[in-house]
Order: structure tokens, then sequence, then C-alpha cells
């Protein structure tokens, strides 16, 4: 039999060499021999045995040699000579949905340019449809991922606006009715929000607490920074009223870790700075950051020597994360949790996120989009609560965003944590929501070959800290 490598991606970290494997997603340490072995096969590939008297020529003894081969094999490192890597699978007809995203209402009392819902770029149609949604299409929503969640046992409910607390009575009638619900159906459900701040008040606050509902704050950092998009309507800037709350919460809201999210732009680059006035003079569990959604030509959008700049001070604090690591320590940026913790659950995605698979969006209306940021777009509606999904429509849907259906994907061995990139970002970019997000290609390969450095470095050092990964998906 002949044997040739599989695709695979070598990488050093701390001195010592690793493999990460694709399409399976595994990582594994090589040894001298193992390295050898790939070395001499990347020339061509080799007939079983005459790959054994090679290395054994070199010195290897022939048991060694023949386990190492073995063992290579195994992992899917080598392969048969002509021979496929297994298919990524399709998205199943009726997968278990686990995460429901509810728009408590498409209002907000701010008025961010780069808002993906109602700036420069939006995809919503929400003409004629509610502003704020009403308790009975709540109840219908919360029936209908019950309905969807088959035998899953724990489920989850994330609100989102608009701005979500401008329809906070909702979220309390809904957080009563769906625990009774879950309660009787012998289901865990736990839930989170996404707020910009400025509504918070006491009893809002010890109501999340008491009740663990995950926080995350929609900031962009210092003063000059946050103020130059995150406005109210008559362009003043929100930091001023957003810091005292957000600090009382800090302070009140003690049974779940309390996040940041940062939207990049132009104008706003300074991770490092953002980072440090977020986390260690804010105060804040954890900051993580995404470049802004928008189209090329927009003042705010980010351009590639930007995101070079983005990446250059990316790998400055992944580094200092893998610092605190090896110390056993958590530093708090959620951009290496997130990728790290997909590499340790060695993830292989068919489709770039879990959107119109284990996770939906529910607008005001009760229409159902494949997530949050598709919510009352008639374009991408998969259905309405009232009447459940158009199977029709979601396969395809994630038909078309399938892995397989990204040609330019297929070489590139990042594709098992990246899929071809965000939907949202495709159709803002290229009208078409499989299209795969090729100006983030580099950038994205030069993050996860970072980011498995760093775990081949934790991994090597202190393995128990990836223990905190194991947490992490079952949070």
């Amino acid at each position: 039999m002949q044997l040739q490598l599989s695709e695979l991606h070598q990488f050093e970290a701390g001195g010592n060499p690793f493999v990460y494997l694709v399409p399976s997603g595994g990582i594994f340490a090589l040894d001298d021999l193992s390295r050898r072995t790939i070395e001499v096969l990347k020339q061509r590939p080799r007939e079983a045995v005459d790959l054994l008297e090679e290395l054994v020529a070199g010195g290897a003894g022939r048991e060694q040699a023949r386990n190492c081969i073995e063992e290579l094999v195994a992992t899917r490192a080598l392969e048969p000579a002509g021979g496929r890597q297994a298919a990524v699978d399709e998205a199943p007809a009726a997968f278990p949905l686990q995460t429901l995203v509810i728009n408590l209402t498409n209002q907000c009392n701010l008025s961010c340019q780069y808002c993906y819902e109602f700036g420069e770029d939006k995809v919503a149609t929400p003409e004629g449809k509610p502003k704020f949604m009403e308790f009975e299409t709540a109840k219908q929503s919360v029936d209908f991922l019950f309905a969807e969640a088959g035998s899953r046992k724990q489920v989850h409910i994330t609100f989102f606006g608009g701005e979500t607390l401008m329809n906070f009575p909702l979220l309390k009638r809904i957080v009563d009715y769906s625990r009774q619900e879950a309660a009787q159906r012998g289901v865990a459900i736990d839930y989170s929000l996404t707020t910009n701040a400025t509504l918070l008040r006491p009893e809002i606050i010890e109501y999340l607490s008491e009740n663990a509902i995950g926080v995350t704050v929609s900031m962009d950092g210092p003063k000059e920074l946050n103020d130059q998009l995150r406005v109210f309507a008559n362009g003043k800037g929100s930091y001023d009223i957003i810091v005292p709350k957000v600090k009382e919460l800090l302070r009140q809201h003690r049974t779940r870790p309390i996040a940041a999210r940062v939207t990049l732009t132009s104008g706003v680059r300074d991770v490092i700075g953002i980072f440090r006035h977020l986390k260690e003079e804010i105060g804040f569990h954890e900051v993580g950051f995404a470049p802004v959604t928008t189209s090329p030509n927009r003042l705010y959008a980010i351009g590639e020597k930007g995101l070079d700049d983005v990446l250059a001070q990316f790998e400055q604090l992944a580094y200092e994360y893998r610092d605190y690591a090896l110390r056993g320590e958590l530093h708090g940026f959620s951009n290496v949790s997130d990728t790290l913790s997909e590499l340790h659950q060695g993830i292989s995605k068919s489709h770039p996120c879990g959107a119109g698979l284990g996770l939906l969006g529910v607008g005001p209306s009760g229409d159902i989009s494949p997530c949050h940021r598709f919510v009352d777009s008639d374009t991408h509606k998969l259905g309405h609560v009232s009447e459940g999904l158009d199977r029709e429509k979601q396969q395809e849907f994630l038909k078309h965003g399938h892995i397989h259906a990204k040609y330019d994907c297929h070489s590139c061995w990042a594709r098992p944590l990246c899929a071809g990139g965000c939907y949202h970002e495709a159709f803002v970019r290229y009208g078409d929501t499989g299209h795969a997000n090729l100006h983030y290609c580099d950038w994205i390969r030069g993050w996860t070959d970072l980011c498995l450095r760093i775990y081949g470095e934790i991994a090597t050092q202190n393995p128990g800290f990836l223990k905190h990964f194991d947490q992490r998906k079952a949070a």
C-alpha cells in the first residue's frame, strides 16, 4: 500500500513540533521519528514497506518505525495515496435547537453609525412590524424553543435588541414562563443578554444577578474612542452615562462573569489600550473584539493595513494570555479563549457557526431568522414561531452555507474553525450568505496559527489549564 501525507499544518510551540490535522481538527505533538516520517513523505508518496526501510536506514529500530507509521495512519496524519479524507457531514434535516436569540425590541436609544440593524448596511425590513415584542409572541417563541430542542437536556435563551433593556418587563415574564416550562420538562435553561448599559438601574442589576443572567456590554473603550460612533441621536457620546452603571453592575452582579464586546473600526483600533481600560480600569471579566461588519467603502471600515495592525496587537495580548495560562491564571482576552476552546474540542465545522442550525433568532413580530443579525429581514425569514420553521428554506440556507459549497475554502488548512466565515459579513460584503469571507482569509490563518502555537505551549507546560475549556464548553 502506498502512503501519502494527509492534509495537515505543521507548527512549533515552545520549541516543540506539532501537527494540526485537517479536516479532523486533531492536534498532535511530534517526536523526532514522526517528524522525520512526515518530512520523507513531503517529497512524494511511498510504499509502506519502502517507507519503513527508509526510516530504518536512517537509524530507527524496525519495530519503532513500524509503530510510528501505524500511529500516524491511525491518527490520519497519513492516508492511502489517492485516498480522500472523510467528507464533512451534511446538516441533518432536524437538528435540535439549543439557543434561541429573542429580540425583545428593534428599537434603540443609541444611534451608533455602524449598527448592523439600522445603520448604513442594514438588512432589516421592519416596516409594518411591531417595534416591541408582545407576551403572546414571547410565549410562542419559548414554546417553539422547547419543541425544536428535541431530546436536549439544556437550552439557552439570549435576549437581544435593539436595546434589550427597553423591554425589560417582558424579559422578566419570559424568564418566569420559560423556567416553569423547563421545570415541567426536566430541562435546564439559562439566560444571557447584550446591552449598551445606558438603561441599567439598581433593580435591574439585582434581578440579573439573582437570576444568574449573563451580561455582555457593548462598549468601545475609553471615552475618546467609545464616543466616536456609540452616540445618542443628538450626537452626544454614551461613555459618561455608561461607566457608572457598568461599575455598579460589576460590583453587584456576582453570579456570572460580565463581558465587554468591542467593535473595531478605522478610528477605533487601539486594541491594547482598549483592553487595558476595559479589563484593568473598568473591571470587566472578559473583553472580546470584532472588526465592524460593513461594506468596504464606509469611512469606518477597516482596510487591509488596519487589519494587520489589529492582528499584531492581538498577538501581543495572546502571548500575555499564554503567560497567564502558564501560571494558571485567567487573562480575560476572550478572542483567545474562544479559539483555544474550539481547538481543544477538536472542532471541524461544516458551517461557520450555529446560525440556522443549533441557534435561531426571533424578531419582535415572531419571524424566525438564522440568527439575531438577520432578524426582521424578509429576505432571510425562515418561518414564524406560530407556524414553525420552513424546513425547505432552512435546508436551502444550510446547504448554501456548507463548507463544501465554498470552493475557495477547499484548500485552506484553517477551514475547520472558519468554514468560510460569518453569514452576515458575507451578505453585507458580497450580497450572498454563502460567500467565503475572502477579505479575512490571511487574517484568519494568521490568527489560527498563533492560537495553535499558544495551545501547544499550554498543553506542554501546564496541561491542567486546559480544563478551563471543558468548563467553557459546558457553560
